[in-house]
């Protein structure tokens, strides 16, 4: 039972350490696509909202950027990874809480995990 608990944990400090490890790569290599493509670019004035690429407002743009090797979609998809790293961790803490009958916890993780997908795909109002 004990070294179940600790592959569980090593599970879940594996997935931060890889899960931030390759959003960070993601986004460097989108972040080395846009200077390569628009190093010589003069700064833009960034004092008021630009709305001129609304593709990457979805995930449909977001990944169809990913897919035509655009350094916006590459650098967004980085930032996807990096947000879906913690909601990993809760979801691997759920299943623990789950196999260890520690039911208090799952509840409370599984609310955690209903609130951020709730928040995740409702709309701003």
């Amino acid at each position: 039972m004990l070294a179940q608990k600790r592959d569980i944990k090593k599970l879940i400090g594996n997935t931060l350490r890889w899960g931030v490890t390759i959003a960070c790569a993601i986004a460097l290599v989108g972040g080395g696509i846009y200077l390569f493509q628009h190093g010589g670019d003069p700064v833009k004035d960034y004092s008021l909202f630009d709305a001129s690429h609304p593709d990457y407002s979805t995930l449909g743009g977001i990944f169809g950027g990913f897919f035509n090797f655009k350094a916006a979609g590459i650098i967004q998809v980085g930032v996807i990874a990096l947000l879906l790293t913690p909601i990993m961790r809760v979801l691997l803490s759920l299943i623990d809480f789950l196999h260890e009958r520690d039911w208090l916890y799952a509840f409370i993780t599984s609310v955690v995990l209903a609130i951020i997908f709730v928040n995740s795909i409702s709309s701003p109002t």
